[in-house]
This record gives structure tokens, C-alpha cells and sequence, in this order.
């Protein structure tokens, strides 16, 4: 199955004109454009035809127009020289602003920016944000009321993360209106390519842009300056530029570049909005197919072509990526440079939308290179993976003695107790973010929910509890019978679940819940789900040594722990030696005959794309159900483990649970699936 790439606003792939185009500069045109001999003055002639080329698409008339590194270089200078500017006429008594104003959906680069060259510069100002609306506009009314105190406005002509088009014309036209003074800084990165731009025609001051956005490389950009608008350059030394930006010219970047514009002025190489428009509509139709409840977060009339943002009822979007990504499309959950970033969209939380939607969004994202073959390839694979989702989802657990399932979010766990045999399960401490994924797979196993189970004693109606017993039509809403904490039976410790026993101990304002087999005497307890309790505040009395401890919280990515481990600091050390690099893979393997491979992906990747080793047995054991075969590989003989899963990541968080629980016979393959390995295989549907 081939890489269907959606991932455009990050980065793109690099048009092969372009390629060719800075092999022929680094061969043919590698002189210097500074030196004043033959070779050096050809490559001044390119470079002077890549800005000329430039400045017609960009309407940029007698405005300077500069090559840089990217956008951001072009906003900190663009800043700089803005602030710098304001600082003179500050000291010569002249009347400044008293806010930096940008918009509360920029790219962190401008904000941050703002902040740093504001402190070093001493100028003192207050930023601001500038407010949009639900559909992502900026508040023109708000504006209104602090333009006039503005001394530098920055706002952006399309938004990275929702493709929201900015309403410039309007934002120009608040600004005479006022009669501000201001300078006004865009960003157009998200813009080249797929608006259309006649910046001589406004009055923007600086516009930065990225050529790595429209198929050039990574590392070369422009910044425009407006004839008149104040310029400080950020980087001094031989004068490159015309003195506006030192250092060597990156001549294969620009010529890579000027092919990309040629590109877009032939008017053939790229897809017209017409087609684009039309190529984004099918894309939504299949993700509609594969997810019903499926909520876009941006009003699709108002935004570019080529960008959609979506949220599903009951995934988080790391669910979502991870299944995408099982499937080879590649998408994100929002601004690559936040991405690694686990926290709730500041883009969509500026826009108001309910918190679920803003910490589950995802961005699809395509650039105008895009065919009718392409998209049709996407909306397969997005339509494969919505029923990997609904297979994964209904799939039946894994064998283990104890069926317990672990959802996490940002750091706040949940846990469900299953009985497979009854049909029925108990869930403890959930959170209102992970209700919607509690339910649903309440809802897709067909399950009896017994209880609502909190560690401590909260409100009758507390959301959560209320949101889950509702949406399950359960008779574990809180007042129905149950005390504070949920407990269905207050005159009883004991709630049996099927052929096991849950216990609940008061420990001062908290309540543990112990799991254990029913018909074990004495009653040795397999989990206990501890809340905030720290591990030591459980009395020993009531556990044994290797019981695992569930904690409410797990923002360090520990999973499980135990008494042994704690009092042990030295298994910790162990994880050091886990890593397996996949090129050690198959000696590892030779040298460990009877080793277990074990998939800890989801069931709905390994739906939307399996793994094999040919001659090995893999396991596929989901990093949610973790817990429940921790106690059977504990308890048995130490078979080595190898662990794997799409990156790493959470392959290394099991291999370190189980050895600072004191397994030792555990390693895990380094950079996953992601940077492939001769020995694992992906397996696909044919159908895919």
C-alpha cells in the first residue's frame, strides 16, 4: 500500500521542476552572486529573474522583495524592523501605539516573536489579541475599538490549522477608517498558491512566506516590504541583499523556488480552485461515509480549498492519527511545530468551540498539485479506515485472565473492568473529555455497565458520571441507589463482577477498589485502582507486593505500578539496554529463538494495516490492555518480549513498565513500524 500524504499546510513534497531546477543551479549556476566574474553574475541573473518572477504573482510593484530562510525569519525581521521603528519615534516624543494587536489564531512564530523583540528592545508595549468568531474571522468590531491604539497589527491571510480565509480588505478597511497608523503585518504562507495577491494594491506593510508550503524545498522564503514601511535588517555582515540580509544567497533554494512560481504562472501545472473545490467536497463525502457524526470545525465556504478540520464524537485525535496513520494517509492534529504538543487547539479554542472538538481535531490538508487519481486514492483510504475503526471497535478482547482496559487522555486515566462472560463492566474515575470514548465502547462490546466508580467522593451530578449513565441508559447515574463514590451496594464491601470481586477500602477521603479472582482464599487482589493516592499510602495489608496499582493520573506515561516497584528504584535503572534498533532486529531474534514479537498498536490499526513476521509469532497486544497481561507474563516464565508499535513511543512506555515491574526479559524496537524493518511486515486489505 503506497503513502497517501494529506499533510500539505506542514510541509510538501518537492516539485520534481524544482529539483531539477536546483541540480542545474548547484551544477551550472553554483557561483557566487556577490563576485563580480562570469560565474557569479550568472547566478545574479537567476536570482534577479526568481524576484521578478515573483514579484508579478505577487503584485508587489515597487515593494522590496528579499529571499530568506522562511517565514519565520520573515516575521522576526518583519517585526523587528516594525518595533524599531516605533522605539525612534518613541524617543523622539512622537505619539506610538500601546498594543502589539494580533490576531488570537496566529501562528505561534508572531506572538512569540512579538514577545522577545519587545522585551529586548525595551519598548514595553501590551500584546494583545485580537478576537475572531466561530467561523474563525477576525472581530472587526473589536478591532475598531483598538485600532487606534495599535502600533503594530498582525494578522494572517489564511490560517494554517482551518484554512479560514482572513477578511483583509475588511481589516484594511478598519484601519483608514480609524486612522491608525499602525503597521500591519501578514502572514501569506498558507496563501501562495492558493489566493490571489496584489499586495502593491494594500496597505500592508511586510507579508512573509514559505516555499516549502508550495513544493520548494525546506529553507528559502521572501519577505515584502512596502515602499515607505520602516526595515531593519535582522541579519549584518557582507551585505547580501542590498545590505537587507547578510549571508551567501541559498542559490539552489531560489532557484528551486522560481521554478515553483514558474509553475504557477503557466497556469498548467497546478489545479484551479474550481477543481479544488471540487476534490475537497469528495474528501468530505468519504470522511462523512466513514465517520456519520463527523463535525467539521471550520465553515467550508469561508476558507481555502485545499484544508479541512474535523472532530469525531468518542476519538481523541491521537486515536485518529494513529488509525490514519495504520493505513499509510498521513494527516495531523493541527500546526506541526505544536503537533508533539499534547494540549487542546489554541486555533479552536479561539474560535470557542466546546473543548472536546478543539482537543480531538484533525487536519487534512492537500496542495494544488493534487489530481483526480489522488483524491481518489484518499477517499478509498479514508473510507478503509473508517471501517478499520467500526472492525477494531467491535473486536473481541484479547485473551487475559483479567479483561481491563486503560483510556487516557492528557495525562487523566480511566479504567474499565470487563466480564466477557456476563456481558457486564465497571468503569472508575472517568473525566468528562473521556466519557464520549467510554461510552461508545461501552456501546460497541455490548455491555452491561454495572457501576460508575470514582476514587473520591464527588457531586450527585457529577458530569461525568451523569454524561455516562445517561448516554448508556445505565441505572449507575449517581442518586440511584449509589453512595458518593458510586458504590452500588453501601451496605456491602464487596461488588461481584462476574467470576471476580471488586473490594472497597476507605482510605481517609479516598476509596481504592481492589480486583481479584472470587474464588481465591485468602482474596489476593490482581489490581488495585488507587485514584490519587500515592503508592505508598496503600496499607500492605490489603495488597500483595506485585499487585498492580491504576493510578487517576499518569502524566509521565508509567502506566501501572506496584509496591515491589516502588520500594525497588533499581528496576527502573533497568530500562536502560531495552532499545533494539531495527537493523538489530533479526540477530536479536536468531540469538532468542523463542521470543515473542508483541504489537501494542490499537485494534482498529492493526485493522487498518496488520503485522506479520514470517517465522515469528507476534501478539498483538493493545497498549490500553496492557494491564490485564502484565499479571499473566509476571506470573509465567520470562519468555522475552519484544515490543513494537507504529513510532516507539508506546512500544518504549510498555518495555519500561514491565521492567521497572521487574521483568526483565523485555525490549522494545526502536522508531517503530514508521521507519520500517526487513523483519515486520504491514499487511493490508486487498480491498484498501
Amino acid at each position: 500500500m503506497t503513502e497517501i500524504y494529506l499533510d500539505a499546510n506542514a510541509t510538501t513534497a518537492v516539485l520534481p521542476a524544482a529539483i531539477d531546477a536546483a541540480a542545474r543551479a548547484m551544477k551550472e549556476c553554483f557561483g557566487n552572486p556577490s563576485s563580480s566574474h562570469a560565474t557569479g553574475i550568472r547566478a545574479k541573473t537567476l536570482m534577479s529573474q526568481v524576484r521578478q518572477r515573483a514579484a508579478r504573482l505577487l503584485g508587489a510593484g515597487d515593494g522590496r522583495l528579499m529571499f530568506n530562510s522562511g517565514a519565520t525569519e520573515g516575521i522576526q525581521t518583519a517585526v523587528l524592523s516594525a518595533l524599531c521603528a516605533l522605539r525612534e519615534r518613541q524617543s523622539a516624543g512622537q505619539r506610538i501605539g500601546k498594543f502589539l494587536l494580533y490576531g488570537a489564531t496566529e501562528h505561534k512564530a508572531v506572538p512569540e516573536s512579538l514577545m522577545h523583540w519587545n522585551r529586548l528592545l525595551g519598548l514595553n508595549l501590551e500584546l494583545k489579541k485580537l478576537p475572531v468568531d466561530q467561523d474563525g474571522q477576525h472581530d472587526l468590531e473589536a478591532l475598531r475599538l483598538l485600532a487606534g491604539d495599535a502600533a503594530l497589527v498582525c494578522t494572517m491571510a489564511a490560517n494554517n490549522e482551518t484554512g479560514v480565509i482572513s477578511e483583509l480588505a475588511q481589516i484594511e478597511a478598519v484601519l483608514q477608517q480609524s486612522g491608525s497608523d499602525a503597521y500591519w503585518l501578514v502572514d501569506c504562507v498558507q496563501a501562495l498558491g492558493k489566493m490571489q495577491l496584489d499586495l502593491a494594491a494594500t496597505r500592508i506593510d511586510y507579508a512573509t512566506f514559505s516555499g516549502h508550503k508550495l513544493y520548494a524545498p525546506k529553507g528559502v522564503g521572501m519577505l515584502y516590504v512596502r515602499p515607505g514601511a520602516p526595515f531593519t535588517p535582522l541579519i549584518m555582515g557582507g551585505g547580501q541583499e542590498s545590505g537587507q540580509r547578510s549571508g551567501t544567497e541559498n542559490m539552489a533554494g531560489i532557484a528551486a523556488l522560481g521554478a515553483v512560481l514558474g509553475a504557477l504562472e503557466d497556469g498548467v501545472t497546478f489545479r484551479s480552485h474550481q477543481q479544488l473545490h471540487g476534490f475537497r467536497a469528495r474528501l468530505v463525502a468519504s470522511l462523512r461515509l466513514a465517520f456519520p457524526d463527523i463535525v467539521f470545525n471550520q465553515p467550508l465556504e469561508k476558507t481555502l480549498p485545499t484544508t479541512l478540520n474535523f472532530s469525531v464524537p468518542g476519538l481523541a485525535s491521537k486515536e485518529l492519527l494513529d488509525l490514519f496513520d495504520a493505513a499509510q494517509l498521513r494527516v495531523s492534529s493541527g500546526s506541526a511545530c505544536s503537533a508533539a504538543k499534547s494540549a487542546p487547539s489554541y486555533v479552536l479554542d479561539a474560535m470557542q468551540l466546546p473543548l472536546w472538538r478543539s482537543s480531538s481535531a484533525i487536519r487534512m490538508s492537500f496542495g494544488p498539485l493534487a489530481d483526480d487519481a489522488f483524491i481518489s486514492a484518499a477517499c478509498a483510504r479514508i473510507e478503509h479506515c473508517g471501517l478499520a475503526w467500526r472492525q477494531g471497535a467491535a473486536a473481541a478482547p484479547s485473551a487475559a485472565a483479567d479483561p481491563v482496559v486503560r483510556f487516557n487522555l492528557d495525562g487523566v486515566n480511566a479504567w474499565l473492568v470487563a466480564d466477557d462472560a456476563s456481558r457486564s463492566c465497571v468503569i472508575i474515575d472517568p473525566s468528562s473529555l473521556l466519557a464520549p470514548r467510554l461510552a461508545a465502547y461501552v456501546r460497541n462490546h455490548g455491555y452491561q455497565l454495572r457501576a460508575i466508580l470514582s476514587t473520591k467522593a464527588l457531586p450527585m451530578q457529577d458530569n461525568a458520571r451523569c454524561e455516562l449513565a445517561r448516554a448508556l441508559g445505565s441505572d449507575a447515574e449517581p442518586g440511584a441507589g449509589n453512595d458518593a463514590f458510586g458504590w452500588p451496594a453501601p451496605d456491602s464491601s464487596e461488588l461481584m463482577l462476574g467470576e471476580r470481586k471488586f473490594l472497597c477500602k476507605r482510605q481517609s477521603e479516598h476509596q481504592a477498589y481492589l480486583l481479584g479472582s472470587a474464588g481465591e482464599e485468602p482474596f489476593a487482589p490482581h489490581f488495585a485502582f488507587i485514584g490519587e493516592l500515592p503508592a505508598a499510602a496503600i496499607e500492605s495489608t490489603l495488597i500483595e507486593p506485585d499487585t498492580l496499582l491504576c493510578p487517576a493520573h499518569d502524566e509521565t506515561g508509567r502506566l501501572c505500578t506496584s509496591l515491589r516497584a516502588e520500594q525497588n528504584p533499581a528496576h527502573e535503572e533497568s530500562a536502560s539496554g531495552m532499545h533494539l534498533e531495527a537493523a538489530a532486529l533479526a540477530q536479536f531474534l536468531a540469538a532468542h529463538p523463542g521470543a515473542l514479537l508483541v504489537d501494542v498498536r490499537e485494534a482498529y490499526e492493526h485493522a487498518a494495516g496488520m503485522t506479520s513476521a514470517p517465522g515469528q509469532t507476534v501478539l498483538h497486544v493493545p497498549l490500553s490492555r496492557l494491564a490485564s497481561h502484565l499479571s499473566l507474563w509476571l506470573r509465567g516464565a520470562p519468555v522475552p518480549l519484544v515490543f513494537f508499535c507504529r513510532s516507539g513511543n508506546r512500544s518504549d512506555k510498555a518495555v519500561a513498565c514491565l521492567r521497572r515491574l521487574g521483568y526483565r526479559n523485555a525490549w522494545h524496537v526502536s522508531g517503530g513500524l514508521a521507519l520500517g524493518n526487513p523483519v515486520l511486515r504491514l499487511d493490508y486489505p486487498k480491498a484498501a
